[in-house]
């Protein structure tokens, strides 16, 4: 295992600078996770660590070494693929090997070393299949226990289960943290899924443009975006932002409501999570009439039409609002979040 440190990571093709000097440290043995929009520069920094792709600027450094000039095969990673990736002519013991082509290992500590990964991953009895008598998941096992087998020093995984459905994702999820939990690698993630970033990271890299936007815990993402991208881009549904003005330690919004908050001065954000507004009898953010209803079990969300827009929030199945009738919304002060109306920048 070992840390991986990218310096002032840059990237351009021809004129276009595609990243622009990432900087972020991670830890030896962390699970982190890139996350951001379709070209934000996430599988780019992925590629670049693996050695797909020239650095421009920067360095990589990998146990203390900078590896960026290194080729892929000298930098001891290894990198499970959004496609798998595995021969199909190949048995699933021959796949798993293949990752041991280039060791000098004997040929019994090879075969050993495809039953341990084999064991880990649950695919002993399957080991003399072919990839076509497998499922996804099994197909994607195989593709981990092939970059498992050399003992890297980092993992890399490029969208691993984008292929899978819905229920095999999560499943999937579940068994690639256990795994973490088992051999503590080092892991870089990359993802589009902000569930996927939430569920699996020890920290989370939101990225946009090329740029780091914040770099934080699950929760930390969460519960103190830094900007409104964040904020809006983690967590579904997306959080509820309300034009307003700040002065004199209250919050008059354009929904016609009030907050009484000690920070923020002048044009403002009001940010609420559609988990934290729900509908209340006494003073209220924001009032409006409901559209639809979307029952979630034990809760229902409500979509609520109201002067600053469509706002969502979050109401007891037992007692939902009607579609059709007026509702008053409001939220804790602890729940608020204040963004900078021009910068987008959270307010301290």
């Amino acid at each position: 295992m070992a840390d991986l440190a990218l310096r002032s990571l840059t990237k351009a093709y021809g004129q276009t600078e595609v990243l622009h000097g990432i900087d972020l440290t991670v830890a030896d043995g962390e699970f982190v996770v890139l996350v951001g929009p379709s070209g934000c520069g996430k599988s780019t920094t992925l590629r670049l660590i693996a050695g797909l792709e020239d650095v421009t600027a920067g360095a990589i450094e990998i146990g203390g070494r900078d590896v960026a000039r290194l080729e892929p095969k000298q930098r001891d990673i290894a990198m499970v693929f959004q496609n798998y990736a595995i021969y199909p002519h190949m048995s699933v013991r021959k796949n798993i090997a293949f990752g041991l082509r280039s060791s000098n290992l004997p040929k019994a500590d090879k075969a050993r070393r495809v039953d341990e990964v084999a064991e880990l991953l649950g695919m002993t009895p399957l080991l003399d299949r072919k990839p076509n008598q497998l499922s996804g998941g099994q197909r994607q096992r195989v593709a981990i226990g092939r970059a498992m087998v050399r003992d890297p020093k980092v993992f890399l995984f490029d969208e691993p289960l984008s292929n899978l459905d819905a229920q095999l994702r999560t499943q999937m999820r579940l068994e690639i943290k256990k795994l973490h939990q088992r051999v503590g690698t080092t892991i870089v993630f990359v993802t589009h899924d902000q569930v996927e970033a939430m569920t699996l990271a020890d920290r989370i890299v939101i990225m946009k443009d090329g740029h780091i936007r914040q770099v934080g815990t699950p929760s930390e993402v969460y519960r103190s975006p830094a900007d409104t991208f964040v904020a809006r881009f983690i967590g579904a549904p997306s959080m509820n932002l309300i034009e307003g003005h700040a002065v004199s330690g209250t919050v008059t919004l354009a929904s016609g409501g009030t907050m009484p908050l000690a920070r923020g001065k002048g044009d403002v954000l009001l940010g609420v999570r559609p988990d934290d507004l729900h509908p209340v009898d006494g003073p209220a953010l924001i009032e409006g009439r409901v559209t639809v209803q979307e029952p979630l079990g034990p809760d229902t969300l409500i979509y609520v039409e109201t002067r600053a827009g469509e706002i969502i929030a979050k109401a007891d199945a037992r007692t939902p609002p009607a579609v059709g009738s007026t509702v008053r919304l409001g939220a804790a002060p602890e729940d608020v979040h204040l963004f900078d109306r021009e910068s987008g920048l959270a307010v301290a």
